[in-house]
């Protein structure tokens, strides 16, 4: 019995801050399912909201490095505790308020109280598994932590077409805090860390000599715009483009975009497992290059086809899975004491890039509205507002493809110079 206690005990412990990090994607995508009360709440046009939604990912990127830090030198139950009732009494702000600026900082402390999803997970695992079993446990728990996007979509939306969104958000808000008081009072840290290394602890002293890196740079801008099908299109804006380009009800075009987030759960093996046999470089530039392509041909559908659509955001997740493969890239680039501020600074650019489309989007769909209003007197976009402004996805992640593409023959030429001069001392 005591061995199967011990056994259990390490998933029981895992199992806790997995369930935040599941949760926090439903706060990521929850602007995509409430644009218009949104906008009819605070009175804004697309910019603006473009702008609300960019909010979450400056406040995410931005916590990337101190939560990090503070992983380091508190004790993870407390770090994760304080970022979970940091999310929830944020989410209670901005359900609440009628005060624009209110909103932006309650906007801005969701994202930031997010950031510790993903780092909280993977520092559990690294306390609780053997150092054998971290990359496979992360893996899992990113696959565990998609199913909150997934049903963050359709059933979100369903619970507000039934309750006010008010209702549906304050749920939300109460649900983080019990989280966090939950993982303060029932997550623990072993009594012998298992195999902990003091030499791969984050320290900031790293980031000089990470930044002064050309190639690390490079790899990070073709990142950064390779994003847009992820964190610009299903996080917020696909939602709304289904519903305006196919007059679809506010929960079947949720349901079509979390399709994105299916395909993720099969991208991860499955790109991990081409870039074993082709190389890192070589995949990551072909799966942007596809998404691209299989993003064109979304905007190009014109009459409704549910197999075809949801076809086609199942290859646009799979091949956003390049991003796992961006973090092995990077991990090859740097020595094994960069390695937890590398991946730190990858994922700061990449959400990064969200705020970017967010902001971008919003600002084009303004620059192409028709002068159309609601009764309420909010603007309406049409077809062609969407198109002109979500057209800039699929060329910026042509463009970070082909510099990845570039990034890996500097590399092949830079490693065929090393092995002629190695050949010619001998």
């Amino acid at each position: 019995m005591t061995y199967q206690k011990k056994n259990y005990l390490p998933y029981s412990m895992w199992l806790l801050p997995l369930l935040f990090f599941a949760y926090q994607f439903i706060l990521r995508l929850w602007p995509g399912l409430m644009m218009q009360q949104i906008m009819g709440q605070f009175s804004i046009d697309a910019s603006h909201f473009g702008f609300l939604a960019a909010l979450y990912y400056y406040g995410y990127s931005g916590m990337q490095i101190p939560a990090a830090i503070l992983l380091e030198r508190f004790s993870t139950r407390s770090v994760i505790c304080f970022f979970a009732l940091l999310c929830g009494l944020a989410t209670l702000t901005f359900t609440y308020t009628n005060n624009w600026y209110l909103a932006c900082l309650s906007r801005l402390l969701v994202g930031a109280g997010s950031a510790i999803g993903f780092l909280g997970v993977s520092k559990v695992v690294s306390e609780w598994f053997p150092k054998s079993r971290y990359a496979r446990m992360v893996g899992l728990s990113f696959s565990f932590g998609l199913l909150g996007a997934i049903y963050g979509g359709k059933p979100i939306s369903l619970l507000v077409a039934n309750y006010s969104w008010q209702t549906v958000a304050s749920c939300l808000a109460v649900a983080a805090l019990l989280l966090g008081f939950t993982v303060y009072f029932f997550l623990s840290t072993p009594a012998q860390g298992i195999d902990s290394d003091a030499e791969n602890q984050f320290k900031l002293g790293y980031f000089k000599t990470l930044l002064s890196s050309p190639l690390i740079w490079l790899l990070a801008i073709a990142n950064f715009l390779m994003v847009g099908s992820l964190e610009g299109f299903a996080d917020v804006w696909g939602v709304s483009y289904l519903m305006t380009a196919f007059h679809l009800p506010k929960g079947d075009a949720a349901q079509l975009v979390s399709f994105i987030f299916i395909g993720m759960l099969f991208g991860g093996p499955l790109l991990a497992f081409f870039s074993n046999r082709f190389g890192n470089y070589f995949t990551i530039s072909s799966a942007g290059m596809l998404m691209a392509i299989a993003f064109l041909l979304l905007l190009s559908t014109s009459e409704y086809n549910w197999f075809w659509l949801a076809g086609l955001f199942f290859v646009i997740g799979v091949m956003c899975c390049y991003q796992v493969i961006v973090f092995a890239a990077g991990a090859d680039l740097v020595s094994r004491k960069l390695l937890g501020v590398t991946v730190a600074f990858l994922n700061c650019i990449n959400m990064l890039g969200g705020s970017f489309f967010h902001t971008l989007i919003g600002q084009l769909m303004d620059s192409s509205w028709a002068g159309e209003m609601s009764k309420d007197g909010l603007k309406l976009y049409t077809l062609n507002s969407y198109y002109s402004s979500l057209n800039m996805i699929p060329y910026c992640a042509i463009l970070g493809a082909c510099l990845c593409g570039l990034l890996g023959y500097l590399l092949r030429s830079q490693r065929g110079v090393e092995q002629k001069l190695s050949e010619a001392e001998l």
